[in-house]
Order: structure tokens, then C-alpha cells, then sequence
């Protein structure tokens, strides 16, 4: 009965997690925005749509002169419970109906979209997790297969390149926490070990009663300008990610989210915010700033949106995306 303990992922993370560059602490970036997507899908639980929101994933885009971003899948981890037995191929676990209403929303936009699941053959080896994936979204019935030896439209890795050689103290991210982080974490090792990709996480997926929406998650505390009034920031990466959902669009549209503090010590709860990415483009202020420290410890540049143009995360909005 092979499984993994909860030290041994921690440990793993330790290795896979970059740190922050003057110390070897996670980057507190990264930190708040782990805290902020597992608190997101708690409150969603609260206004009764915890099964309609996803967990994390990656999503990967080709690479290469003249195939850059001609492919594009997206992949999401069934969790690892620490302790519990994964080994055996034959009892893989049957996707949920909300995933895979989800990822029949990106099959008809061309976006490729897998389930992941374990096989742990060595009790705390972590090396020794096999992951296979069922794609989603077709109109037939699809078997498990390797992953990510089974996928195609990306450039193999010509030569082997090490994924675990950061020495980050991961402390400070709680115990509850620390198997959804693992599993994304070691997927994501999986993949890249094997193709040469484009990749961003998805800090989860929302199947709305209109439409399907991929979420951006930050925590913020207001800034203010003098010609935009009180605004919170987006990173260009993030803004771009978004920008490219709805390039695709069909029904699938997009929302940044907003876990409002009230300051970066304490960063207490103040409310939920979002604002869907059409209000977004619309809103957006067309000069950037420069903003704060990003998760490689380098200056991000921030597009600035109106406080004034988000709406309240309540149960009655979500009804109406």
C-alpha cells in the first residue's frame, strides 16, 4: 500500500518552490496567492458553489519558431491525500460531472484538457509517482493513458534538466494546504521534465449558469490615483493570460478576482471582489505602473482597474455569470 507522507511533500516543495532572492523563504507572493486560492474555494463553499469551481491547474502552450502557441492544453491534479494508498492503475478515479462540463467548454475552443492521477509504486518516493490523465471534454468515453508521454503538439526536451534543486523554506505554508500544492507542484516537474512548453498555472476553473470562467486570484489592498480614484493592480502576465481566454471566447469568458485586505501585516479579510474581463478591457487604465516585487523577485508592471468597476462576490452575482 504506497503512499506519500505529508513531510515528504513538504520537502519535495522545498526543492520545486523558488524562493525569494535575498533569502531562501517562499517567495510571500506566491505565499498569499496559495492562501488566497484555497480561501477563494472555501467561500464559494459557503454561497453553496464548491462544486462548481475547480482546483489548480497548469496550462501549457507550444513552443518553437512558427508553432509558438499553436497548441494548447490544459491539466488539472486529482489531490494527493497524504497517507493514502495510490497504487494500483486499475481504480483510477471517474472525473466529476462539473469538470468535465468545464473542459468540454475548452474542447470547443480547441484547448485540450486532461484529469491527472496518480500511481505511487515506493511508500515516500516521491519519484516513484507515475501520473496518467484522461482528456475531457469529448464526446466519447476516453481511457487513461500516461501522462505526459501520451500528449502531442509539444517539442520533446532534447537534454535533461533538474526541476528540484531550490533549497526553499516552505514552513509557512499550512499543513491543510500542503497536498494540493504538492500535486499541482509535482505535475507540473512531470510535464516539464518531458516537453518544452509555455506554462501558467489556472488558479481554478468556475462553470457559471451562463458561461465558463477561468479565474485570476489576488489579494490586494486598494491604491489610489488621482485620475482612476482607488484601483487594484494586475500584473501583465496575468492581464495577457486573461486577454488570451478571451481571444478564444465561445462561451468561455473570464474573471479577476480580488481577496480585498485591509493591510499587507495582517491582511485581514475586508470583502470579495470581481470583475468579469470585458469590464476589465474596457476599464483598464492604458498606461501601466510599475508595481511591487513579482514571484521571481523582480519588478512586475501593473495595469491599474478601477476599484468602482468591480462588483461584490455575493451568491446573487454569481448566478448571473
Amino acid at each position: 500500500m504506497s503512499s506519500i507522507s505529508l513531510p515528504v511533500m513538504r520537502d519535495y516543495l522545498s526543492h520545486s518552490v523558488t524562493s525569494s532572492r535575498r533569502t531562501n523563504v517562499i517567495n510571500l507572493n506566491k505565499l498569499h496567492g496559495i492562501l488566497a486560492e484555497v480561501d477563494f474555494r472555501n467561500y464559494l463553499g459557503s454561497l453553496g458553489y464548491a462544486s462548481r469551481v475547480s482546483v489548480g491547474g497548469w496550462i501549457a502552450r507550444s513552443v518553437g519558431p512558427g508553432v509558438f502557441g499553436h497548441h494548447t492544453a490544459v491539466f488539472f491534479p486529482n489531490t494527493i491525500a497524504p497517507g493514502i494508498a495510490y497504487d494500483s492503475a486499475a481504480t483510477l478515479p471517474t472525473p466529476s460531472h462539473g469538470l468535465h462540463t468545464i473542459c468540454s467548454t475548452f474542447h470547443q475552443i480547441g484547448i485540450h484538457s486532461y484529469f491527472c492521477s496518480p500511481v505511487i509504486s515506493r511508500t515516500d518516493d516521491t519519484t516513484s509517482i507515475k501520473w496518467h490523465a484522461i482528456q475531457l471534454g469529448l464526446p466519447t468515453q476516453q481511457q487513461y493513458q500516461p501522462f505526459p508521454q501520451s500528449l502531442t503538439g509539444f517539442t520533446p526536451r532534447g537534454r535533461r534538466y533538474s526541476f528540484l534543486t531550490y533549497n526553499t523554506d516552505v514552513s509557512s505554508i499550512p499543513s491543510p494546504v500542503v497536498p494540493e500544492e504538492f500535486s499541482k507542484e509535482h505535475l507540473r516537474v512531470a510535464f516539464q521534465t518531458h516537453y518544452l512548453a509555455e506554462l501558467s498555472d489556472v488558479d481554478g476553473i468556475m462553470w457559471g449558469t451562463y458561461n465558463t470562467y477561468p479565474i485570476e486570484i489576488k489579494e490586494k489592498t486598494p491604491a489610489h490615483d488621482t485620475k482612476l480614484g482607488q484601483y487594484f493592480g494586475l500584473d501583465l502576465g496575468p492581464f495577457v493570460k486573461l486577454a488570451f481566454y478571451a481571444a478564444r471566447r465561445g462561451v468561455l469568458h473570464s474573471i479577476f478576482v480580488v481577496r480585498e485586505i485591509d493591510n499587507t501585516a495582517s491582511r485581514n479579510l475586508v470583502d470579495w471582489w470581481f470583475i468579469t474581463f470585458d469590464t476589465l478591457a474596457r476599464f483598464a487604465s492604458w498606461i501601466p505602473q510599475e508595481g511591487g516585487m513579482n514571484m521571481l523577485g523582480g519588478r512586475s508592471s501593473v495595469v491599474k482597474i478601477p476599484k468602482s468597476e468591480f462588483s461584490r462576490l455575493t451568491a446573487a452575482a454569481l448566478s448571473q455569470l
